[in-house]
């Protein structure tokens, strides 16, 4: 990616069980991308890892944009101090449309909605329908296990080698934006290789 990102879309938690590290690690990203006056887009919620990451963003003068499901906001998930809130009718709009204005995708450690978020990023980045960076941030060593699930699909062959440039993982915030400036170029090439 040749220019900075403009609109950084991060996967992220809202359990609030986790341990202190992971919130840490959210706060910190949010700094910096503020910093760096990268709009945040995310999922809209108050608490978890999800909450320390707008919250630090909107400390340190970032914007922010939470998408959220209407029934989500009718249970009153949703952070009430963003930048701005968009509801969408459920949570594939929500996907679509976090995808669709960000820049570059950050996925933090999280549960099965992160990884589901995640795992369709990186589909359709194989089938060409974006070629955004994706980085994994690894706290704690959280997602070894998924970056080896990762390669073992492409050593048995159910993708090829060079899929392994759809992704990134790192060890901490401060690698994020660095990841994300010397993501491979990914276009929609890609389509040429998505079968195997």
């Amino acid at each position: 990616m040749t220019n900075p990102p403009g609109n950084v879309c991060v996967y992220c938690a809202s359990s609030q069980q986790a341990h202190a590290d992971f919130y840490s690690v959210a706060s910190e990203l949010g700094r910096i991308l503020a910093e760096a006056r990268i709009t945040v887009t995310y999922g809209g919620g108050a608490v978890g890892l999800m909450g320390s990451l707008a919250d630090a963003a909107l400390r340190h003068g970032g914007e922010v944009i939470g998408v959220l499901p209407e029934f989500m906001d009718e249970l009153e998930w949703g952070h009430g101090a963003l930048t701005e809130l968009q509801l969408v009718p459920d949570m594939h709009e929500r996907k679509r449309r976090m995808i669709d204005v960000a820049d570059a995708i950050v996925a933090l450690p999280g549960g099965c909605g992160t990884l589901e978020e995640l795992l369709e990023a990186i589909t359709w980045k194989r089938l060409g329908l974006h070629g955004k960076p994706i980085v994994i941030v690894n706290t704690r060593g959280f997602y070894r296990p998924l970056e080896a699930m990762l390669l073992a699909t492409i050593d048995e062959k159910f993708m090829r080698p060079e899929h392994a440039d759809m992704w990134t993982f790192v060890e901490t915030p401060a690698d994020v934006l660095p990841a994300i400036a010397n993501a491979p170029p990914w276009d929609e090439s890609a389509r040429q290789i998505a079968t195997w």
